[in-house]
């Protein structure tokens, strides 16, 4: 009889089983001592908060979520943590009714005026209906508007204004009772206090971006946009999980994804532990509501067993308790099975936690793995790089004497190692070969640009440096400059001016010439062999009048040959040196020549012997001596 009792009364009948089951004697005060609220109002709102707070951590799982089995994830943690949210206002605002019924019991023992208070309630849920019942033939209206003829449109129109002014109507009665209503109120601590928390559910809600939390009239209507919502924010979702989905090979990316994992596991992590903490507070609440059900059980049991021996006086009290207890009974189990609910839900919630770490944590192993892996690649590749260059410099040192060509090859070994190195560190933090490779062509084209002399220059350093180069300390002549090279750089090259027309002096003055001067025509640079300081010089004679011109000929061979005689061991010595540089052996040996030239006027006569450029003055001097007199005695 109690199960049925229990099975067909509802919770609208409340207020007047609790001024029924005051008008019994001592079993309804036994019934009163069990019909306390499971929680108190601050309870309720601190649960809420609690409850709202754990639900915004889906935010940060958003941002996490940059996988495809994220967002499967993502969307699982969603749905169960927006019927968590909805499972704890269905017990917030159960336990407001409790907390309401308990002060309606006590204005009502206390001797109020209830007949008023019931009234304004029972015409509130009449305004109501009524408002709820115009919102949707508004909103049919409104849909048959965009579908009907042009005549039927404007009769369409005329009702929908005439069912907004009823409904502002039925707004403003209700409005008024519920300022009536809380005239009532206020001089009851309990009732207002009641009504303040309902209000503040409500508020709690509507600041909740879930549908279903908000309050049922509005749910249906809420359902689309959040859908909606849904859907614009798996959409950036997606777009980013394609960027990161793409491969990476760049050191820098790998330690970046390695970081991201990281923080991804950390607030797993972190929002597992909050969850848990919501756990417990929910299995906490429940142990009040469990002992009441409990409680309002045995009691039942205890009224059915009385039922069975008491006559129709009593018996019509035992019928005001068994609807009370069934009103109680079904308000609290209102409170315990969402409780359950949220546990059950809150088990699968952290399951899906527990998986999502693990692949969490197997894609951090992976990504550290492969970024270890390409570290030990770097490490590799440059301690063979370098061991390469020791060895290198090593040979260089050892199979290289002369200092000139060691030099040049460890100025190659330098620019080479740093060259592979900047390449390998390059490469390997590069997140995109392609767009590097662009990169460096764009540099590289801006630089040959840009910097084209000096890469001229830079490259006719080692023209330069050659077989046939030039060194510090060599006697050079560029153009018109004669000059001694005091330093040899990259880029340029600097001369100090020898002038004279003997053994020549410096003149003091410092000449500055570009590298790239070896790439053109115009110029060039003139330079003794290594080991040769041998010219040829000429000198132009007016031979005078006689007979026998191959006498006087061979008279000028011969005493230029006398003067070079003193010098003939140094000037054969150089003249095999360039016999043996040349290609062929067509340089001949440096003896004098004369070769005569006729004109109409007279014979001239141009003698061409070799001086030794440190000795030039003294040979010019001997050798112009003595063809003057070789031309006064044959003028004689």
């Amino acid at each position: 009889m109690c199960a049925l009792l229990l099975a067909v009364l509802g919770a609208g009948m409340a207020p007047a089983l609790m001024a029924q089951a005051d008008e019994s004697a001592q079993p309804a005060t036994q019934s009163q001592q069990i019909s306390r609220a499971v929680m108190t109002g601050e309870q309720v709102i601190q649960i809420l908060d609690e409850t709202v707070d754990w639900y915004r951590t889906l935010g940060l799982q958003q941002q996490s979520a940059t996988q495809p089995s994220d967002l499967l994830i993502l969307y699982a943690n969603r749905q169960t943590a927006d019927k968590v949210i909805d499972l704890a206002f269905e017990i917030a605002r159960a336990n407001a009714e409790l907390l309401s019924s308990e002060a309606e019991l006590k204005r009502s023992r206390a001797g109020e005026a209830r007949s008023s208070f019931q009234a304004l309630q029972k015409s509130r849920q009449e305004l109501d209906a009524k408002r709820q019942s115009i919102q949707s033939e508004i909103a049919s209206v409104q849909r048959e508007i965009p579908r009907a003829s042009n005549a039927k449109r404007n009769d369409l129109r005329t009702k929908l204004s005439e069912l907004q002014s009823e409904l502002d109507l039925v707004n403003a009665r209700r409005n008024l009772l519920a300022t009536m209503s809380q005239h009532l109120y206020q001089s009851d601590a309990d009732g207002s206090g009641a009504s303040t928390l309902k209000q503040h559910i409500d508020a709690i809600a509507a600041s909740i971006p879930s549908s279903a939390a908000m309050p049922a009239p509005d749910a249906a209507a809420a359902a689309p946009a959040a859908a909606a919502a849904s859907e614009s924010e798996s959409a950036p979702l997606l777009g980013s999980t394609s960027d990161n989905s793409r491969g990476r090979l760049g050191i820098w990316d790998l330690a970046a994804n390695v970081w991201r994992l990281q923080e991804k596991i950390s607030t797993i992590d972190a929002v597992d532990e909050r969850t848990a903490q919501l756990q417990e507070i929910f299995r906490e609440v429940q142990t009040r509501p469990q002992d009441q059900v409990r409680a309002l059980s045995e009691r039942g049991d205890s009224l059915a067993q009385q039922a069975n021996s008491a006559d129709n006086a009593v018996l019509r009290g035992v019928r005001d308790q068994f609807d009370t207890l069934a009103w109680l009974f079904k308000q609290t189990s209102s409170i315990l099975i969402p409780l359950n609910k949220a546990g059950v839900l809150l088990d699968q919630y952290r399951h899906n936690l527990s998986n999502w770490r693990e692949v969490a944590q197997n894609q951090y192993r992976d990504a550290l793995g492969a970024l270890a892996r390409r570290v030990a690649l770097l490490l590799v590749l440059l301690a063979i790089v370098f061991a390469s260059a020791e060895v290198w410099k090593r040979v260089v040192f050892r199979y290289v004497q002369e200092s000139r060509k060691r030099y040049q090859f460890l100025l190659v070994r330098k620019i080479v190692l740093w060259a592979l190195v900047v390449a390998i560190v390059g490469f390997t933090f590069a997140t995109e070969l392609g767009s590097l490779a662009t990169f460096a062509g764009l540099i590289t084209a801006g630089l040959a640009v840009a910097m084209q002399s000096v890469l001229v220059s830079f490259v006719g350093y080692f023209f330069l440096i050659g077989k046939y180069g030039i060194r510090v300390g060599d006697r050079v002549q560029i153009g018109s400059v004669t000059g001694e090279v005091i330093d040899l750089g990259l880029v340029r090259l600097h001369l100090m001016e020898l002038s004279g027309q003997g053994p020549f002096s410096p003149t003091g003055r410092v000449v500055a010439f570009a590298n790239s001067i070896v790439f053109q025509a115009s110029g060039g640079i003139f330079k003794q062999i290594p080991g040769v300081n041998l010219a040829w010089h000429e000198v132009t004679l007016t031979l005078p009048q006689t007979g026998d011109y191959s006498a006087l000929k061979e008279k000028l061979i011969a005493a230029t040959r006398n003067v070079l005689e003193d010098y003939h061991e140094d000037l054969l010595r150089q003249t095999k040196e360039i016999q043996r540089n040349a290609s062929s052996s067509s340089a001949g040996d440096a003896q004098p020549q004369v070769q005569l030239k006729f004109s109409p006027t007279s014979v001239e006569a141009v003698v061409r012997y070799p001086v030794q450029l440190q000795r030039a003055a003294e040979i010019d001097e001997r050798v112009s001596r003595e063809l003057l007199n070789v031309i006064r005695s044959e003028a004689a």
